[in-house]
């Protein structure tokens, strides 16, 4: 898998999902002569009905924007005095259930649902937290912290504090604290200087000084990192990634390795982890939902792009064998086309 991390050329300048605007990569687009009232009544019907027509739930709500779908909600609460979400829990069940939630979640509360469920109960869910803050924007970080501000009273990082220790508690807090810096100028002469300071903190010295790839690698800009990540392989013979894979172990060393991956290319980072959610034995629906559900109106063309590089077959082929039911229909409607040639 490394090759598809190796290439650094032309990087620095290339579009980024963290910048991304008006949803042009994503598989779900606004729907024309769209009426709230409308769609509100014949979901209405579907679960009013003998029987929830799962048809007519699944061809609404993957067809329409978040933002048309939250009118939905609104004229659904009006038509039927019920919250939609609460009837869909109640009309549906299993994945299928969760996917529709997600779907009738505004983005920015359903990655603040997501981070929560992943700090609920004993142990952490370490790997939805570094998915999370590792690939979302500033923007994204900082309306996922409203919503939690909102739900909680509290802040998200207080929570966080709790959970997680050492020097992954030091980086994912930064991230969550939605501090990097946003500006798209890069400055050459920082990024060959954060470069030698990454090689002295790591590749040359014995043992390894975490503080500082945490506070270049969560504090800069992309394209400022992209430069870096350029010039740290000038300079080191090796990538940024390799170097942390042989500096570091555990959370941090995932975490870091998820930054330098999304620096590159969120899709490809979240192609292989949609890719590692189906693969094998058994699939991590929790994964497949979230990431489906949360980029198909921001990248979800690009992730289907890179997919079919690691899988070597569409990511729609995929899910048609991997998901059955409710589930695998609404999964592949999210999805849109197939990548076959």
């Amino acid at each position: 898998m490394a090759s598809l991390w190796d290439d650094l050329e032309d990087l620095v300048h290339k579009p980024s999902s963290f910048t991304v605007k008006g949803g042009e990569r994503g598989t779900i687009k606004p729907k024309h002569n769209f009426d709230a009232k409308d769609d509100a009544n014949a979901l209405k019907d579907a679960i009013e009905g003998l029987g929830t027509k799962e048809k007519t739930l699944i061809e609404v709500l993957t067809q329409r924007s978040s933002a048309q779908r939250k009118l939905i909600c609104e004229a659904y609460q009006e038509e039927t005095g019920r919250a939609l979400l609460d009837d869909l829990k109640g009309d549906t069940g299993g994945d299928f259930e969760d996917l529709l939630v997600a779907l009738v979640t505004p983005p920015a509360a359903y990655d603040c649902h997501e981070v929560m469920r992943a700090m609920k109960g004993a142990g952490t869910a370490d790997c939805v937290l570094i998915e999370i803050f590792a690939s979302r924007s500033t923007a994204q970080i900082r309306a996922l912290n409203e919503v939690y501000l909102t739900e909680t009273e509290k802040k998200v990082t207080l929570d966080m504090k709790s959970e997680v220790s050492g020097d992954f508690a030091d980086a994912l807090l930064i991230l969550a604290e939605g501090k990097r810096d946003e500006s798209t100028s890069v400055d050459a002469a920082k990024a060959k200087e954060d470069a030698q300071a990454l090689y002295e903190a790591g590749e040359k010295k014995w043992g390894t000084d975490e503080s500082k790839f945490i506070d270049i690698l969560c504090h800069r800009g992309i394209p400022q990192l992209r430069q870096t990540l350029m010039e740290f392989k000038e300079i080191s013979g090796k990538t940024l990634q390799e170097s942390i894979e042989g500096e570091m172990s555990g959370e941090l060393q995932e975490l870091l390795v998820a930054i330098v991956k999304c620096v590159k290319s969120v899709p490809a980072y979240l192609a292989e982890l949609l890719y590692q959610s189906m693969k094998g034995g058994g699939t991590d629906e929790k994964t497949l939902t979230r990431i489906m559900v949360s980029r198909s109106e921001v990248d979800l063309l690009d992730i289907r792009t890179e997919f079919k590089k690691i899988a070597e077959c569409s990511l729609l082929s995929y899910i048609e064998s991997d998901c059955g039911g409710d589930y695998g229909k609404t999964l592949e409607r999210i999805c849109g086309g197939d990548d076959e040639d």
